[in-house]
């Protein structure tokens, strides 16, 4: 219904803004992080917002970037998760970190978020993990790739047994596949020799 709000910030506090747009003091839902990042009281903000109506209510959930907001509303989608879930779990995490934790099948992470179970958070790797489309202009700064572009048997097994190893090594398991998909991006031709893949992923991590 609305797409965004575009005014001076009235008021803010911990889970709600207050944006004055031509007179009109309109509330808006905010993650943690999105608190963390706003502007001073009254300076120009833009939030881009998801419209949640029910029989009692009219509430608006705004986030500095379409990335966070896009995020959201694949979050909701997850049968236990709404929008308060949603805000939750994006407080904790960047939307980078969340793609991450989720292609990397990273529940634990996911379900630090408050009032997320260990459950949810399993479902929600589940659920999304062959819905995420990973932006290479965000994450490495090269093209734009889905999972399924790097996923040939043998690339896909090759990467997972890259990232499992680096994880045995001690390494968090977003760092993991952020340094194995690098080097997959850079060198086509170890897509399917895991021992390759590994030596070149370990020498990203340093």
């Amino acid at each position: 219904m609305i797409a965004y709000v575009n005014g001076i910030l009235e008021s803010i506090e911990e889970g709600n803004a207050v944006v004055d747009v031509n007179g009109f003091g309109i509330n808006v839902a905010i993650s943690g992080s999105t608190y963390d990042r706003m502007p001073g009281i009254g300076e120009v903000v833009k939030l881009y917002t998801y419209t949640n109506v029910k029989e009692d209510a009219f509430n608006l959930f705004g986030f500095l970037s379409k990335d966070e907001l896009n995020l959201f509303k694949m979050l909701i989608t997850v049968n236990g998760i709404g929008p308060k879930g949603g805000l939750s779990i994006l407080s904790v995490m960047s939307p980078d970190d969340l793609r991450f934790a989720i292609m990397a099948g990273d529940s634990a992470s996911i379900s630090k978020a408050p009032g997320i179970g260990k459950k949810t958070a399993e479902r929600i790797t589940l659920e999304l993990r062959d819905k995420i489309k990973v932006s290479e202009d965000d994450m490495l700064g090269t093209a734009s790739v889905s999972v399924a572009d790097l996923d040939g048997d043998g690339a896909n097994v090759a990467r997972d047994e890259a990232v499992a190893a680096l994880v045995a090594l001690g390494y968090n398991q977003g760092d993991a596949l952020k340094a194995v998909r690098k080097v997959l991006s850079a060198n086509p031709d170890a897509a399917e020799d895991t021992e390759a893949l590994l030596k070149l992923a370990l020498k990203e991590m340093f």
